[in-house]
């Protein structure tokens, strides 16, 4: 899987960048190493606004794209929470595909004729 990770308002640093490569690890072991990540931090800039760290992660998947927000009061809490939503999201897309796959009616020829 590869990683995209981009800053707004916001530096991305090496910590930034070797905790997101570590959390979504376990979501890279269950798709397809085409998959792309995208990761955006960003820091809002409103003092009224208490969560002003926002981790937005959208993983482009063949023939679907999951995508998953979180904001938090630091960075490392915001990319936690988005990484648990998007595994959620990979666990039941993968739940729905074998559930099809098994659902299928098989096609056996009569042989009694």
């Amino acid at each position: 899987m590869r990683i995209a990770i981009k800053g707004r308002n916001t530096p991305v640093t090496d910590d930034i960048r070797d905790h997101v490569e570590r959390r979504f690890g376990k979501i890279a072991k269950q798709v397809s190493p085409l998959a792309e990540l995208e990761v955006e931090v960003q820091e809002e800039r409103n003092p009224a606004i208490a969560d002003s760290q926002v981790a937005e992660v959208t993983l482009h998947l063949k023939g679907t794209s999951l995508r998953a927000t979180k904001s938090a009061a630091n960075m490392v809490t915001a990319v936690n929470g988005a990484a648990d939503d998007l595994a959620r999201q990979v666990k039941r897309l993968k739940e729905k595909r074998s559930h099809r796959r098994d659902a299928a009616p098989s096609i056996t020829p009569d042989l009694a004729v």
